[in-house]
């Protein structure tokens, strides 16, 4: 019944979904960080494109952020990141894509824990001549993440299914490999159960294991 399994990397399709997802969560969260602390900081100019770029992006569909970085950086502008390797580029190409879109999502989710910290904390903060950049980093932020693990739960698990877009450059992940079975293989519904059970196996964990931590680093008001 698996037999025809045998001449596809099924493995290595998914390894490539999980280092697409590790390598962009990880951009995601130092960016999104950044545009957070710049959406709640005292500078109206930094404020202003923290804003901007969060209801821009987060409003542009993912595969047209992904085919951009393909077709406008690669192929019109001959920008390549670090190689000339085709199929390496389309993979670091991804995961700009997917860093640039997905930390409009990461600033929200932040932001929502900032919301949750109480202002009197950041005055005092700022009574005893800590400054804004202090501030954010030793008293806002740690109580910010605690607040908002599970909104960033599930920035991270809709991050892992939107490296299917990836495809549309040619990255060799699951939804790559997914397409190229379809077309050779007249097995649609097993196959198309098999990806469903891989990315399961992949979400699944990730929200009950960071489910667990939220509950356990909760900030108790």
């Amino acid at each position: 019944m698996f037999d025809f399994l045998e001449g596809y990397d099924l493995l290595g399709a998914f390894w490539t979904t999980v280092q697409l997802a590790l390598l962009s969560a990880v951009g995601s969260l130092i960016w999104g960080t950044a545009l957070a602390a710049m959406r709640v900081g005292p500078v109206p100019l930094m404020r202003g494109f923290g804003t901007a770029y969060v209801n821009i992006v987060r409003n542009i569909p993912l595969t047209v952020i992904i085919l951009f970085a393909s077709l406008g950086l690669s192929d019109t502008l001959n920008i390549h990141l670090g190689s000339d390797d085709v199929a390496t580029n389309n993979f670091r190409l991804a995961v700009l894509g997917l860093i640039v879109y997905t930390s409009s999502f990461v600033c929200e989710a932040l932001r929502s824990g900032i919301n949750t910290v109480p202002v009197g904390q950041a005055e005092a903060a700022r009574a005893i001549g800590l400054t804004f950049t202090q501030v954010l980093r030793l008293v806002v932020l740690p109580q910010a993440f605690r607040a908002a693990v599970g909104p960033l739960t599930n920035v991270l698990i809709a991050l892992t299914k939107n490296t299917t877009v990836a495809a549309a450059i040619g990255v060799a992940e699951a939804a790559h490999l997914m397409k190229d079975m379809v077309d050779k293989e007249a097995q649609l519904l097993l196959i198309s159960g098999i990806f469903a059970f891989g990315f399961c196996c992949l979400t699944l964990p990730t929200g009950l294991i960071l489910g667990w931590v939220g509950k356990k680093v909760a900030v108790k008001r």
